[in-house]
């Protein structure tokens, strides 16, 4: 998905397809979301086989879908891959689960994850970054967007107890869930692809645990946390723990990679943006949550309407799916002035949604900051210098806005 939208037009809203693979692969779904943010902001449309689904786009109808678990619930699917198949694990799925029980599974594992928390993980996240850009050090071309996938995975394997040996197949069965009409990711038919990636991770996840109780080991790993959570005082059965083990998986590997090359590919069009980063790492911070604003990996999620719910001028029925397309509301002008530039040094840029909002919002969050801002701490730091080496490829997806393919050749940063 183009990140820096072509010319301004208007397209007739009547024939736009939001699930146009086609729109997020090689097209520019922004002039779309611009629209109808002004003209559509609650959007119905119906699917050639009958599906149909309302979508929100401005950021306080988001905000307000995602807010509001009495109103809009997850409890019967999130991702709009599932659109019309209501969710077999709803009520265990962490990410399918509304409060109260959400809240109960939820809130131990947060308090290994707050700022303070993953503060001390620093110095490893960053041997592991400065180990990851090494390669790219020689000038040689480096694909940035197809090596990263692999990094959070580098980053939280140790944190959730996930061996090195194992790493790579447990990102590519993400990738397979959240893209799974990519070609890199394609196992068969799209449905198919996604059979076999949950299964196979689920399945990965319950073997784990079984394995641990087996063996009567224990460490402070996340994974092995969760077998000690308590939801209403009773223990999670391995069948819970590999679903919300499943969900966690998935959150740690899918869009932490699409935001580094995103952002990346940010500073090799603008420059002075990057000279601008350079000169003062003060603002890196800031560059991270502009990152996470511009490229909005999360591109959407989905939930169902529990009553008919007035909304955007509009009504969703009882039981209509709705689609939050964060994507929209992170360049919604009426919050970030000049969405569609790039600046470092907004001043707002903190206040985005790509790590969501309300009940559901990203767990990860702090260890996903933390990530970002070593990484450009670091790549600043080393190299003086950006470009690409060949054209960009997006990703074939509707939900995860990000590359499979970034060529980048870096100059070495001269010391004085």
């Amino acid at each position: 998905m183009r990140l820096t939208p072509g010319p301004a037009r208007g397209p007739d809203l009547d024939d736009v397809d939001l699930f146009d693979l086609d729109l997020y692969t090689g097209g520019d779904p922004h002039p779309v979301w611009d629209v109808m943010r002004r003209q559509a902001p609650l959007h119905h449309q119906v699917l050639p086989d009958g599906r149909e689904f309302w979508s929100v786009t401005r950021y306080d109808d988001v905000c307000r879908v995602l807010g509001d678990h009495r109103e809009f619930t997850s409890e019967r699917g999130t991702v709009p891959t599932h659109l019309g198949t209501d969710d077999v694990a709803a009520g265990v799925l962490l990410t399918s689960t509304d409060p109260p029980r959400h809240t109960e599974v939820r809130r131990p594992l947060g308090v290994k994850l707050t700022a303070r928390a993953v503060k001390s993980w620093e110095d490893s996240v960053r041997r592991t970054i400065a180990a990851f850009l090494e390669p790219a050090l020689d000038g040689e071309p480096f694909d940035l967007a197809e090596r990263a996938l692999l990094l959070p995975a580098m980053v939280t394997g140790p944190l959730l107890g996930i061996p090195e040996k194992d790493w790579a197949e447990l990102v590519q069965l993400t990738a397979m869930v959240t893209a799974p009409s990519d070609p890199h990711f394609l196992e068969g038919s799209e449905a198919a692809t996604l059979a076999i990636a949950h299964h196979e991770l689920v399945s990965y996840v319950r073997d784990w645990v079984r394995a641990r109780r087996r063996t009567g080991f224990e460490d402070d790993s996340l994974l092995h946390h969760l077998m000690n959570v308590r939801p209403g005082g009773a223990a999670l059965s391995d069948e819970e723990i590999a679903l919300d083990g499943y969900s966690i998986l998935l959150g740690a590997n899918v869009t932490t990679p699409h935001t580094v090359s995103g952002t990346v590919h940010a500073l090799i069009e603008r420059p002075e943006q990057f000279d601008k980063a350079q000169a003062d790492p003060t603002l890196i911070p800031n560059l991270v949550e502009e990152g996470l604003r511009w490229t909005s990996a999360a591109c959407n999620f989905m939930r169902y309407a529990v009553d008919d719910v007035e909304i955007a001028g509009g009504t969703v029925p009882a039981r209509g799916a709705v689609v939050a397309w964060i994507g929209s509301a992170n360049r919604d002008a009426s919050r970030f002035p000049d969405p569609h530039t790039f600046d470092l040094t907004r001043a707002n840029a903190k206040r985005h949604v790509a790590f969501g909002f309300g009940p559901h919002f990203c767990i990860g969050a702090p260890l996903a900051r933390l990530t970002l801002r070593v990484f450009f701490e670091e790549l600043l730091q080393r190299f003086g210098s950006i470009d690409l080496a060949g054209e960009p490829q997006h990703l074939r997806s509707y939900f995860i806005a990000g590359m499979t393919h970034l060529p980048i050749s870096a100059q070495k940063r001269r010391t004085p």
